[in-house]
């Protein structure tokens, strides 16, 4: 079963999900049902898909060195691969953010290997009020969005919600 999710999500990447409209949240899209999140790192785009369909693009900031899958805390990379939504937090300093199950076991297992803690605190957030026209890439390794689009994500998003983040 995951590796179906995880081919299905490469595919719909590789076939290049339409860009669609982000719209108020108050209205009747709010009944959408997002299934699953894919963020590729290499478009800075994070989509939200009901079923196999795309019902929402943004455009994303991440941490200071996006290439490559996160090593260990302070690496300033975006993990790579399955994960899954675990929290949401309403109270975020970056406005509001939905917590992602970075580290999971291999992630672990890779930073004992290297003698390093493997981090955590990976979250797609907004920016709150200290961060106002910041660079691209300002993250620690979180996917960024404005708060505006956080509030729309964090209405629509749930926690279990698998994303599959892509290099």
């Amino acid at each position: 079963m995951k590796q179906a999710f995880c081919a299905f999500l490469l595919l719909a990447a590789s076939l290049g999900l339409p860009a669609v409209a982000n719209v108020d949240p108050s209205g009747p899209e709010q009944r959408l049902q997002v299934t699953q999140l894919l963020l590729d790192k290499s478009s800075r785009t994070l989509y939200l898909l009901s079923g196999r369909k795309a019902v929402r693009s943004y455009s994303v900031d991440l941490g200071p060195n996006p290439a490559g899958h996160k090593q260990h805390q302070g690496d300033g990379r975006t993990p790579e691969g399955l994960y899954y939504i675990t929290h949401r937090n309403p109270g975020s300093s970056f406005f509001l953010s939905l917590g992602i199950s970075y580290p999971n076991a291999q992630d672990r297992a890779r930073a004992l290997a290297l003698g390093r803690d493997p981090g955590g605190d990976i979250f797609i957030h907004g920016r709150g009020p200290r961060v106002q026209n910041p660079p691209r890439d300002w993250t620690r390794g979180c996917a960024a969005v404005t708060d505006r689009e956080m509030a729309e994500i964090f209405a629509l998003v749930q926690p279990g919600t698998p994303i599959f983040i892509k290099p």
